[in-house]
Parts: structure tokens; C-alpha cells; sequence
């Protein structure tokens, strides 16, 4: 567990509790990408095969990690793999299943958010992307393509690392037999807090200016304006909170 100098007793409480635990402390907050890649320095100097980020705010099916590994080894083109991720607060509604990158928008978003789970994202697939919240990484993509990029703020680092290793010839894929449950941005003032939608959208800037064609550009300002106004009036009529 890497601790990003929290002063709650985190660290004292999971010591106590969970003795068998690796913590590591961070003296500052080194924010998602930072936080991460202390963890992933020590998981690959102790000899790890795999990296598994997995947000603090979730609840996991005890498979979960299983099923993640079993499929990375079935395809030595598989570099990442990740999860079904449900509401906490809604245990059969879809927060994640998978993540797609749509450069006329100027956007990334999650296939099925907000939808009932009636079966409709139960077939493993491959995906633009995979989300921080819980993502498994090959040793080898890591070795090849590096860590998180520590420059972006919060939000996009995932996509970020995601697109990087699609870049490099893998495979990112969605295992619906995975699932964890998530407390939707805990961190960050809930899913519909100004943090939250200001950072994202610095995110979402971020990669386009890195990944996006020129030609993309023409239609990228309309599409993150669109984007930008539906979340503003959501915002404005319910306030923080999760949807």
C-alpha cells in the first residue's frame, strides 16, 4: 500500500490491522501518478510479473485478480487488462466497461456508465483504454513503454498509459468475468465536484494535444465545448456528488 501523506492514521491503522501489509510512506502527495509509481518501482525491483493499480475507494470480487491474470496469459499480445467496475452505492449499475477515445470529440468516456447491468458488456473485448481505478500491467509493457507521466495533474494518466502501450503493439483488454466495486471519485469531492470535472478536462486537453491529428482539431473545440456545457448544467441543477 503506498500511502500519499495522508494524515487521517491511515498508515498507523492499516500497520496495526494488516501487519503483513508493505506500506510505504510518501513524505508529500504525489498525487495519482506519483503515488502509483513509487508503488510500481518497489513491485518491480521485488521481481513482480504483473502491476495491478487499484484505487483505495473500491471493494473487490475475490476472482477479481485471477481473472485479470488468467487473461493476460492466454495472449502474449495482452499487455493490460482490467475489470467490470460497478457503483458501490449500486451494486448492479455499470460504472466501466472499458474505456473508449473519440478524437473528433476531444473526449475519452466509459462504455457503460450509468447503465443496469443486464448482461450487455458480459464479452471480453479489446478497448482504447483502461481506467487507474483498477488496471493490470505486464512487467514487459512497463520495461518497454515506462511508468505513469507524472506531468499530468490528476485524471488522463491512465488513458494516458493506456494509448502508449496500444502505441507500442499491445493489446488493452476488458474482462468482464473481473469485478470490483467503486466509491466513485472519493478523492476528489464526488463525481460531479468542480475539482473533478476542471482537472478533467485539463486531462482531456492534455492527451488530445498528444495524441490527436491535426485534422481532429477541426472539430475538437465544438465537441469539448458540448462536453463541457452538458457537465456544467448537471453540475449547476445537483450540485457534488456521484451519479
Amino acid at each position: 500500500m503506498v500511502d500519499n501523506a495522508s494524515s487521517d492514521g491511515t498508515v498507523e491503522s492499516v500497520r496495526s490491522k494488516f501487519p503483513s501489509v508493505k506500506v510505504i510512506t510518501n513524505q508529500a502527495n504525489l498525487r495519482f501518478a506519483g503515488g502509483n509509481n513509487v508503488g510500481i518501482d518497489y513491485a518491480m525491483q521485488n521481481g513482480a510479473d504483473y502491476v495491478v493499480l487499484l484505487n483505495n475507494d473500491t471493494t473487490v470480487d475475490p476472482a477479481f485478480l485471477s481473472e485479470l491474470v488468467q487473461t493476460a496469459e492466454s495472449d502474449s499480445r495482452i499487455g493490460m487488462a482490467g475489470p467490470k467496475i460497478y457503483y458501490y452505492n449500486e451494486p448492479e449499475r455499470i460504472w466501466f466497461a472499458g474505456g473508449k477515445v473519440e478524437y473528433w470529440k476531444g473526449w475519452v468516456s466509459h462504455i457503460g456508465i450509468r447503465e443496469p447491468d443486464n448482461g450487455q458488456y458480459d464479452t471480453p473485448r479489446d478497448v482504447d483504454y483502461l481506467t487507474g481505478c483498477c488496471m493490470l500491467v505486464k512487467r514487459e509493457v512497463i520495461e518497454r513503454i515506462g511508468k505513469l507521466d507524472e506531468s499530468f495533474f490528476i485524471y488522463g494518466e491512465d488513458a494516458d498509459w493506456s494509448l502508449r502501450a496500444a502505441r507500442a503493439g499491445y493489446r488493452l483488454r476488458f474482462v468482464p468475468s473481473s469485478v470490483i466495486w467503486h466509491k466513485v471519485s472519493a478523492s476528489s469531492g464526488g463525481n460531479l465536484s468542480w475539482f473533478k470535472n476542471w482537472n478533467k478536462l485539463k486531462g482531456q486537453l492534455r492527451l488530445m494535444a498528444r495524441y490527436a491529428k491535426w485534422y481532429h482539431w477541426v472539430t475538437i473545440p465544438a465537441g469539448i465545448t458540448l462536453n463541457v456545457t452538458a457537465a456544467f448544467l448537471k453540475l449547476k441543477r445537483t450540485g457534488t456528488g456521484t451519479a
